[in-house]
């Protein structure tokens, strides 16, 4: 790590930008710099005719424009804070307006990590990073409190990192002598994005997307928000390390044209020093180089903090249907039979998960599950058990049911309803996580929460839904958007099912999920049981698939038309191709391999022509690192693949 003061600029920082204002405060321009050069972000103050200063930022990728000139700053309403700064007190601040400007501080990392688990065994950690401080307003020397150096008032720092990946940028507000806190209201960080923009709008988690033009929007928009320009870029812009503070959604400005509104769900109060979640902003020339950049997101958090993750195991589940003890083992026997790891007791074991009287340390007595019996028994056959505990339950019992659920053996918890929005369950949710792992228990949550990387601080916490998965059975073109925008964010408990009459694709589609989308829990027969497994041939694919890889590759694909995703857990490859609701002939080139060795290809294809109820072909065939494979997709299908060396004995 090397700093830098304003003195010693450098390489990364310089103030050439030619900026048509006479209004631009010359020294407050910087620039920034991506370490690969792609990404070049600017950084001024510009003063108004009544002399009030306002921050501004734009973006550019490889040249072409992906941010306009557009507005930074945070809202803060805060009396008490006004007054001991001797500032006159309008109640509500924008604490982007009227900030002294007081030099920047540089910071250059280059260096990777190995994540718990992952889509791969290595994550590279490269930015360049410059930290913009101001001073808020001039201090009285009669208006000081006892203690409070004017040398030291307070200040707000913009930090801004430019990996290769992706921007980044918040706000962060050192630590003041006098204590004080900082009522949020609001942020003013707004992405002006050129005419003619397109935007994958999505009102809540579990929606359906549009794509739609910046204007006459109703309401706001989730994130990651994923956008076409006019340029040809693939933009998106997310949201990292939001684990004390409120959620961010994308509103339109109502006098800005084609400006999303960095929009929170509700105020936020904490005590400096404090750093506000990362805005952040990917840009890409093909769409999915988007998903190959999504470690940023792992990258803007804070190491793992749990010492020892020896009871961190990821894997596949199956849900217990029927919640009897007699069924429950049966998945047991199904799971040790086909490579599952887990089975699952979804809502209703411990009674009615909407009852506030529905106590989670007991089974229900309509139910006649024995906890330890069953752990036991699923144990003595390598399986672990995971149980489902509404939030309701939760906010009452917590701390009784994690050592109670440890002495049962259990081995995560799936989090049911959670609340999410507002700064008090953002907090509660990931104080909750941390409690999990004080007990060694893993975490999926769902509902509508959507990750920021925590898991990445807190590895226990698995994965979580915030996805229109299987329990709303989505179409094909809906598949095919969720990589290029949900999944920019981490992993998603999408919920396979295969047997089900209610999937709107076809099997060998359902079968390709399983490599497409990554989750670290991954929840396999969604809605299926045991009987439902007449022999079909083709579960091989489920039964060898990982839930975890040492090597991901993004292959190709469009938005909401396709996309081919191969994994690598050890020498084996897994290879996952979707379409959207059209036929569509995919060509796979076979980079990935070594170039010249030989590999068994067994793929798992749609074909009317099988003599089975779900109508997937096998087969097997030879080919050379290298080569290029080519398949003819049904409309709404897939192709799964599993590719292994040719044995040399």
């Amino acid at each position: 790590m090397k700093l830098f003061k304003i003195y010693t600029i450098g390489v990364l920082l310089c103030c050439t930008v030619t900026i048509k204002a006479q209004s631009i405060l010359q020294e407050t321009v910087q620039n920034l710099k991506s370490p690969d050069g792609a990404y070049d972000f600017t950084f001024y103050q510009k003063k108004g005719n009544a002399g009030e200063k306002q921050m501004y930022y734009s973006l550019s990728f490889k040249g072409k424009k992906v941010v306009l000139e557009s507005e930074l700053g945070i809202l803060i309403e805060n009396n008490t804070f006004e007054s001991a700064l001797g500032i006159p007190n309008d109640n509500c601040k924008v604490w982007g307006e009227n900030l002294n400007f007081t030099g920047v501080q540089l910071n250059e990392v280059s260096d990777s990590w190995k994540p718990v688990y992952g889509e791969n065994a290595i994550i590279q950690n490269k930015y360049n990073e410059i930290t913009i401080a101001f001073r808020k307003g001039e201090v009285a020397k009669e208006k000081l409190t006892d203690g409070y150096d004017k040398n030291k008032s307070y200040f707000m720092n913009v930090v801004v990192r430019a990996y290769n990946e992706g921007v980044a940028i918040r706000y962060h507000f050192p630590e003041p002598t006098n204590g004080l806190f900082l009522h949020i209201v609001g942020e003013q960080t707004q992405f002006t994005m050129p005419e003619g923009t397109l935007a994958y709008y999505e009102p809540w988690a579990q929606a359906h997307y549009s794509l739609l033009p910046l204007k006459d929007w109703k309401g706001q928009s989730e994130r990651p928000l994923t956008m076409k320009l006019t340029n040809g870029l693939s933009v998106a812009i997310a949201e990292a390390q939001m684990i004390d503070y409120a959620r961010m959604k994308f509103s339109l400005n109502a006098t800005k044209p084609n400006t999303l509104q960095a929009t929170l769900y509700s105020s936020v109060d904490v005590i400096p020093a404090y750093s506000t979640p990362w805005r952040v902003i990917m840009a890409a020339e093909k769409d999915i180089d988007l998903i190959k950049n999504n470690t940023i997101i792992l990258n803007l958090n804070p190491e793992n903090q749990i010492k020892d993750i020896s009871w961190i195991k990821p894997g596949k589940v199956i849900r217990v249907a029927k919640l009897t003890q007699e069924d429950a083992k049966k998945c047991v026997d199904f799971a040790a039979a086909h490579s599952l790891q887990y089975i699952h007791l979804d809502a209703g074991w411990y009674g009615p998960e909407m009852k506030m009287s529905s106590d989670a340390t007991k089974v229900s007595e309509t139910k006649d599950f024995n906890m330890p019996e069953l752990t036991a028994y699923a144990a003595s056959k390598g399986i672990g058990l995971w149980v489902y505990v509404n939030q309701r339950a939760l906010i009452q019992q917590l701390d009784s049911i994690l050592p109670l659920y440890k002495k049962w053996g259990i081995k995560g918890i799936k989090f049911g309803f959670v609340q999410v929005g507002n700064q008090r369950w953002s907090t509660w949710l990931h104080e909750a996580v941390k409690k999990c792992a004080e007990y060694g228990l893993m975490v999926d949550i769902h509902d509508e929460y959507r990750p920021t990387g925590f898991s990445r601080t807190y590895p226990n916490l698995m994965t979580q839904e915030g996805i229109r998965g299987n329990e709303e059975m989505p179409d094909a073109n809906h598949n095919t958007i969720l990589p290029f925008t949900r999944f920019l964010a981490g992993p998603a408990d999408y919920t396979i099912a295969y047997y089900s009459k209610a999937i709107k694709n076809t099997h060998a589609h359902q079968l390709a999920l399983a490599a497409v989308y990554y989750s670290p829990i991954q929840f396999m027969y969604w809605y299926d049981q045991p009987s439902a497994y007449q022999g079909e041939p083709e579960i091989e694919f489920f039964d060898r698939v990982k839930a975890v890889w040492d090597e991901t590759k993004v292959i190709n694909g469009e938005v909401g038309k396709y996309i081919t995703v191969a994994r690598r857990s050890e020498k084996e490859w897994f290879v996952g191709t979707i379409t959207n609701n059209e036929a569509r002939k995919i060509i796979i080139p076979t980079d990935f391999l070594v170039k010249g060795k030989k590999y068994v290809v067994k793929s798992f294809q749609d074909d009317d022509k099988v003599a089975t109820r779900t109508k997937v072909a096998v087969a097997e065939f030879k080919i050379k690192g290298g080569e290029v494979l080519s398949f003819n997709l049904k409309a709404s299908g897939g192709v799964a693949l599993i590719i292994s060396e040719v044995s040399t004995k």
